[in-house]
């Protein structure tokens, strides 16, 4: 089955198709922190806006620095990059193989990063019938099939179900055994930051945990990633990349939004309860079945016969509301589609519009 790159968030183009400012869209399709980013981040970059007349810190000292406090690791385990996804491209032209696994459904950026260095991609799909459930003996049946890479995210993007760590480990044990470089993508874990799998990838030189700024944090703009390794993965990492990769702008909003732990209190809570909210009602529109999960999203199927994602999708557009068509990830199908949690009020438009359509 041929995977389209598509993603969320693009509602520059879709407002520019339509005839209208972005402004006048709701944007569900991109999973962004709907409380915007951290109060110092606006200061922060206003201040720094003499720096720019010099070239950004080619090693992101600063930077580094404040996630290794963060996450208690050392800064040498720590890469950083314009975004996770440079890492994903970076990562199999990096380190030898010529077969990968994917864990699917998944982010489309796996499958077009191995596609580009030249991997053959298998996929692993996980079924909706069992709320995407893994099972890691299946999967230790699989790689004993002789896999170079495996690709996983965790909360699961785009169903958002969480692994517990028992089931990480055991797939970071799999992976020893087989001799396969585990890719564990934790985009969405900043959610539940105590779920994260860092401490269990320290060390571990044929494993690598990459991270994202981009959705917690609210700065999608600035494209702001990185990994968490052990030192000697981290360097090789860290060869491959190119020079200024990041950004003055992008490091001092990194360094910021670290600094404020309210600001990650209060935006943990208020997704915790309105991902809750949000999913309750969904489940209470007739023809809809709604997937638990622990990422500011909220998976979808539509079991009303002669509706699609589509469909839905381009009735929502004409209210200007902008939903993620899943129909193109490995192992859903055209009625899946996913909801990004926003503010109250944008939810509640949600709400009415999706029932509108579908009563």
């Amino acid at each position: 089955m041929a995977i389209a790159h598509e993603h969320g968030g693009n509602v520059f183009a879709v407002a520019r198709n339509l005839g209208l400012a972005p402004e006048r869209i709701i944007d569900f399709s991109a999973s962004i922190n709907p409380l915007g980013m951290a109060p110092g981040v606006r200061e922060a970059l206003t201040q720094s806006l003499d720096r720019l007349l010099h070239y950004p810190d080619k090693g992101a000292t600063e930077l580094k620095q404040a996630l290794a406090g963060y996450h208690g690791v050392e800064s040498a385990e720590i890469a950083v990059a314009n975004g996770s996804t440079e890492l994903i491209h970076l990562l199999p032209r990096t380190f030898a193989g010529r077969k990968a696994l994917v864990v699917a459904p998944a982010f489309a950026e796996y499958a077009l990063a191995l596609e580009r260095a030249g991997w053959q991609i298998d996929y692993f799909t996980l079924s909706p019938d069992v709320d995407f459930a893994l099972d890691t003996a299946a999967l230790g049946e699989r790689l004993s099939a002789g896999y170079d890479m495996l690709f996983l995210c965790n909360p699961g993007n785009p169903a958002g179900n969480l692994l517990p760590l028992q089931d990480v480990t055991r797939v970071i044990d799999l992976c020893r055994e087989s001799g396969t470089f585990l890719v564990l993508d934790e985009a969405f874990i900043d959610f539940c930051e105590e779920e994260s799998a860092k401490h269990l990838v320290r060390g571990n030189p044929r494993a690598v945990l990459l991270r994202s700024m981009t959705k917690f944090f609210g700065i999608p703009g600035l494209r702001l990633g990185y990994a968490i390794a052990a030192a000697d993965t981290i360097a090789q990492i860290v060869a491959q990349q190119d020079p200024w990769n990041v950004n003055t702008a992008a490091q001092v909003a990194g360094i910021a939004s670290l600094a404020d732990q309210e600001y990650c209190r209060r935006t943990r809570s208020y997704i915790d309860r309105e991902r809750a909210r949000l999913a309750a009602a969904l489940t209470e529109i007739p023809g809809l079945q709604v997937f638990s999960g622990r990422a500011n999203y909220v998976l979808v199927r539509i079991l009303r016969q002669g509706m699609s994602a589509r469909q839905l999708r381009e009735a929502l557009l004409a209210k200007g509301i902008l939903i993620r068509d899943c129909g193109n990830f490995q192992g859903l199908d055209a009625s899946f589609f996913r909801v990004a949690v926003r503010l109250e009020e944008e939810d509640d438009l949600l709400l009415r519009a999706v029932a509108a359509e579908l009563g």
